[in-house]
């Protein structure tokens, strides 16, 4: 492979044990009025919310809070924008899952504009954003999306007319990610098994990505090996250890540096409609999605002979089964291990969400194959949609 690639920005990353510590001196750089932008209930049940308060309070740091529960709505931003613009806000803070970062961004991101944030979103909208935007940080508490470490906030709209669309620009990656395991301790197991798919994907898809490269790939197999050692420790031996969130930590800040400068395939392209038209999840999506999208695109690179990312796919199934198998060993080994994972993981299947193959025209129509290895056409998306009715 010719070595050529561009790095983008990347946010200035805290990672280690007990770095929310560092979060005060972090945010006195910009002030000390912040909006603090959290989940539904779960940092609060923990005790973490009442700490981190004392923690600002005592470095003289004021905070208002607002709740962005589920996977952020357009209406949502809009609503907080309008109530916090002008209101003297040095900056944003997002403690909280992919959903709560992709919220403050967005937040962030459109409290110097004051308008409807639908009119930025890619394909949606029409007018294109400046990149002016409040500072924002990112305490990522699940290990998943990387939203801290992209530069854009998918947003959506669900129902018949829905859509899961990004607000996009170089100046709003995150200017400080602060990623501390610790935080992640005690994340329920569906959270943990979802997110921790959806890093997986977010890896696969962009090292065998067409616009995959030596950097992106090294990074990609890195975090591959990390889940592979400590995603099944969590949610199925009951190993809720700090080096076990740690890796999946560092394998979802991963796998967002790797997608945003290699782009993602067709599983991310189904997710998007399901989670738009139908409300699942996206990590969820994304997990149920895996296996089945996997052999698809493996079937159709055998077929097109391109042997390239057949040896890609390979390494992947040596890298989870931890064997040293031959090719066509190590993509059976492949499909089975997922299989298996989203079998063992309880990742539920289309239909749980009432979704029937009437639906399948609906969806189809709004999934692209983005950087999809291979490209799969419209019977082999009814293929691999019929196998996770």
């Amino acid at each position: 492979m010719e070595i050529k690639f561009t790095v983008g920005r990347l946010p200035y990353t805290v990672f280690f044990a007990g770095a929310i510590a560092t979060l005060p001196q972090h945010i006195i750089r910009y002030g000390t009025r912040i909006l603090l932008v959290t989940g539904g209930q779960s940092l609060k049940k923990s005790g973490r919310f009442h700490k981190i308060e004392k923690m600002l309070g005592d470095e003289g740091i004021e905070f208002e809070n607002v709740a962005a529960s589920g996977e952020p709505h357009t209406q949502l931003i809009d609503d907080v924008v309008h109530q916090y613009k002008g209101k003297g806000i040095d900056a944003v803070v997002s403690i909280g899952g992919g959903s709560v970062i992709d919220a403050g961004k967005a937040i962030s991101a459109m409290m110097l504009v004051g308008q409807t944030v639908t009119d930025y979103l890619e394909v949606v909208g029409t007018k294109q954003h400046s990149g002016v935007k409040v500072p924002f940080i990112a305490v990522p508490t699940t290990a998943g999306t990387g939203s801290e470490a992209t530069k854009n906030a998918v947003l959506s709209k669900t129902g018949k007319n829905g859509f899961k669309r990004s607000l996009r620009h170089d100046n709003f990656v995150p200017d400080v990610a602060i990623i501390d395991p610790e935080l992640m301790i005690g994340c329920p197991v569906a959270v943990t098994a979802a997110s921790g798919l959806d890093a997986l994907t977010q890896l696969i898809e962009s090292y065998v990505s067409t616009q995959a490269n030596p950097f992106t790939d090294a990074l990609a197999l890195s975090g591959i090996e990390k889940i592979a050692h400590s995603l099944l420790a969590l949610c199925i031996h009951n190993e809720d250890t700090v080096t076990h969130r740690a890796n999946m930590a560092y394998a979802a800040y991963i796998s967002g540096i790797t997608l945003a400068h290699a782009g993602l395939g067709v599983v991310h392209g189904l997710a998007s409609p399901l989670g738009a038209l139908f409300g699942i999840p996206h990590g969820v999506a994304c997990g149920t999605m895996l296996a089945a999208c996997t052999k698809a695109t493996i079937n159709k690179l055998k077929d097109m002979g391109d042997s390239n990312h057949v040896k890609k796919y390979a390494a992947i199934g040596n890298i989870l089964t931890k064997n040293n198998n031959s090719i066509d060993d190590a993509l059976e080994a492949l499909v089975c291990k997922l299989e298996e994972w989203i079998a063992i993981l309880q990742m539920p299947r289309l239909s749980h969400y009432g979704i029937t193959p009437e639906d399948f025209p609906l969806i189809i129509r709004d999934t692209g194959n983005k950087n999809n290895p291979a490209p799969l056409d419209e019977q082999q998306m009814v293929q691999i949609l019929s196998e996770r009715l």
